[in-house]
């Protein structure tokens, strides 16, 4: 397995962005992986998670967003977003042009992520895995932030915990159950940042993905 630290250009505008790369000796799949709102691509659980699924085969393109970068405490506009993630995805495309591409994103960088992907009439993208889909503010249930769902294309992988605020339970089975191509995996008692008491978490996150990932290579898209 090797690790490339790299960075790339959004815009002339925006200027570039850190990303790290890691690259397991046989891929099956290229990823990007974008990072929540409160913490960037170097939050203890990205890194986790990243080296976690580079075990499994994944080769991994986790990025910066441009206020991250640029250490600044509010998020990029939907528009900055959209097009960081468009960059990285060309860039999965240009280090593994072979592969299979995926996106996932934790929290905003899923939702950011999906709404990118709510814009493309077509894509090669193969889907699309959210570590936490963030609904609505916590306390103020309302499925508004879904509506851009039903134009996504592509599979889609929910993995949510149960008392996660930011997703009811009952908000978030609706979305699932009324998107064709969604799969909604359940973790019991944990919250948005996946944590459960001692419990560790990050088995159920990664054989879910695997086993979800797998299927989408294979073509089972209703799976």
């Amino acid at each position: 397995m090797k690790t490339r630290s790299l960075s790339f250009a959004v815009s002339p505008e925006i200027g570039k962005v850190s990303a790290e790369l890691i690259i397991p000796d046989d891929p099956i799949c290229i990823m990007t992986l974008a990072h929540g709102a409160g913490a960037g691509m170097n939050h203890e659980f990205m890194v986790s998670i990243s080296k976690s699924l580079a075990e499994k085969n994944f080769a991994i393109l986790r990025f910066n967003f441009p206020f991250m970068e640029n250490q600044k405490r509010r998020p990029d506009s939907p528009a900055v977003a959209h097009k960081t993630i468009e960059v990285a995805i060309k860039k999965a495309y240009e280090l593994f042009p072979s592969l299979p591409v995926f996106v996932a994103g934790k929290s905003f960088g899923g939702r950011m992520s999906s709404q990118y992907l709510a814009m493309q009439p077509t894509t090669d993208v193969k889907g699309i895995i959210f570590f936490g889909f963030p609904l609505h503010q916590p306390g103020k249930p309302s499925l508004e932030r879904a509506e851009h769902l039903k134009s996504i294309a592509v599979p889609m992988l929910f993995l949510q915990g149960t008392k996660d605020t930011l997703a009811s339970n009952d908000l978030i089975e609706k979305v699932c159950a009324s998107l064709h191509l969604a799969t909604l995996i359940t973790i019991e008692k944990a919250n948005h940042a996946f944590k459960a008491g001692k419990q560790d978490l990050m088995p159920i996150l990664i054989d879910s993905t695997k086993l979800w990932v797998h299927k989408q290579i294979r073509g089972d898209t209703k799976s």
